[in-house]
């Protein structure tokens, strides 16, 4: 029921509209800040050119500007005077058209590089979950576990893995969502830095959570990494992102995440 709540107050699936899901990790909200900061420079250069087009529409449309350029020899001689200006011969306009966009392509460059810096950083992990793709769901696997012993009381790491399908639209409960549901959900802590190693067993696959920013391949014969730091509980949708194949659209990612005491209790179930 908690996490029933949460979902009501927070956008954290997809419904189809024109905006980010909420925000989830620091790197979601990297990028989420990101993106309106571009989205400032688009409109004002769209709304600059848009203005100087209309501007040049009106005046070069204009039917008295071409009558009085027929009919009157003053206004003919006005209009050679005027076209053969060359406005490109200006030193200061070519200086000013020269260096603003170089300007504008700096202000966008310098974050973006920073940004796919800190996303790409990889610190020491907490919790590592290694993710594969199938044809077509999901398994997780991980080796972090630390297990008491019965014998001696030492610890020891324990590994646990399961397979997440989709649950069929038959199958649905009351609450639960078509074609993002999954029969087994990974838990992931709060407030701890997460690796997701990514690889898969057949063809390329992409696992993708909207709302913690995460979207990585998962290719054959290879391991991808990135790192995540989920900053609020909740439960979070994403799917395969990558044409894999006729059941592409049918391999949901849920993603629950909860603090570190009951992720241990949780994944202690797996074990």
């Amino acid at each position: 029921m908690l996490f029933f709540n949460i979902n009501i107050f927070f956008l954290d699936l997809s419904t189809g509209g024109f905006f980010f899901q909420d925000e989830a990790s620091s790197a979601m909200l990297l990028i989420v800040k990101f993106h309106h900061d571009v989205m400032f420079y688009l409109v004002v250069i769209f709304g600059f050119t848009l203005t100087i087009l209309f501007k040049i529409i009106y005046h070069f449309s204009s039917s008295n500007y071409y009558l009085n350029a027929v009919n009157d020899q003053q206004n003919e001689r006005s209009k050679t005077l005027v076209l053969t200006q060359d406005f490109s011969a200006i030193t200061f306009l070519e200086v000013i058209w020269t260096l603003l966009p170089m300007l504008i392509l700096f202000c966008i460059a310098y974050p973006s590089i920073s940004l796919i810096y800190q996303i790409d950083t990889l610190l020491e992990p907490s919790v590592t979950i290694k993710v594969i793709g199938h044809q077509w769901y999901w398994s997780y696997e991980t080796n972090d576990i630390v297990v008491v012993s019965s014998t001696n009381g030492e610890n020891l790491l324990k590994q646990f893995s399961f397979d997440a399908y989709m649950v069929p639209t038959d199958e649905l409960e009351v609450g639960q969502f078509r074609l993002l549901e999954a029969t087994q959900a990974l838990y992931l802590p709060t407030d701890v830095d997460i690796r997701l190693l990514v690889t898969s067993t057949d063809v390329l696959h992409s696992w993708a959570v909207p709302s913690l920013g995460v979207k990585i391949d998962a290719i054959p014969g290879r391991l991808n990494q990135t790192l995540t730091h989920i900053f609020r509980p909740g439960i979070f949708y994403g799917q395969c992102s990558e044409i894999c194949g006729v059941n592409h659209g049918f391999m949901p990612v849920k993603v629950i995440s909860v603090g570190m005491d009951i992720y241990k209790a949780k994944t202690l179930l797996f074990v």
